[in-house]
């Protein structure tokens, strides 16, 4: 259960409840899925979002499931031009006063995890600002996945380090940035990348954003 004053999160809710702050946005909703689009995981910034989210699954439409086949951004700027496309849904999003949706795809490579959607209360296209955020929380959202398939990751924020790792993510995307350079550097998976800057920034007892503006800046390197 998602809590007002953020105890109990999981990384996922706490990621998407970042980005709906960040992105000014009435809900934010993730699902993971398996091959055959069945759920694995959901998690949202509310309530709410969460039901917008398993009513896809339910009804077997919407764009989430749309990025999801497709692994491209699915962008339904008014929610009038979806009634075609997703009819049941379109309407239930209709009677949650939701104007507009964008559904972006999570994958690596050519494998399909699921899709980050964002719920705004007014028609409209997001903004190049908007849009470059959105995707950061999309990388961020890849790796935190990542995370959570090592069995000692899954915890609750009641390891304040935990907060710190998704806010790094959407606030500093050099952090993003830094695990991908280390990544290639050191030839592992991101998700090893990542265990390293924690590891390299609890050595020396800096904080891993520190860590990473070095690793872009090249001063470190983990070659």
């Amino acid at each position: 259960m998602m809590d007002e004053a953020g105890g109990g999160l999981t990384l996922p809710e706490l990621l998407c409840r970042s980005a709906r702050r960040q992105l000014g946005a009435a809900a934010v909703g993730l699902a993971v899925m398996a091959a055959d689009a069945t759920s694995e995981l959901v998690a949202a910034s509310d309530p709410a979002a969460h039901e917008l989210e398993l009513l896809q699954l339910t009804l077997g439409e919407g764009p989430c499931l749309e990025a999801f086949r497709t692994g491209r951004l699915v962008q339904l700027a008014e929610l009038g031009t979806g009634e075609q496309r997703w009819p049941a849904y379109s309407a239930h999003l209709r009677e949650r006063g939701i104007g507009a949706v964008f559904a972006f795809p999570l994958r690596i490579g050519g494998i399909r995890l699921g899709a980050l959607d964002v719920y705004r209360g007014h028609p409209g296209t997001l903004s190049d600002d908007d849009l470059s955020l959105a995707l950061h929380f999309v990388d961020a959202a890849v790796v935190v996945l990542l995370h959570l398939q090592d069995p000692a990751s899954h915890q609750s924020l009641d390891d304040p380090r935990l907060e710190e790792d998704v806010e790094g993510f959407t606030l500093h995307p050099e952090v993003h940035q830094a695990t991908g350079m280390v990544s290639v550097q050191a030839v592992v998976s991101l998700h090893d990348a990542l265990l390293l800057l924690r590891a390299h920034a609890y050595v020396a007892d800096r904080s891993i954003i520190e860590v990473a503006r070095d690793v872009v800046a090249r001063r470190i390197d983990f070659r």
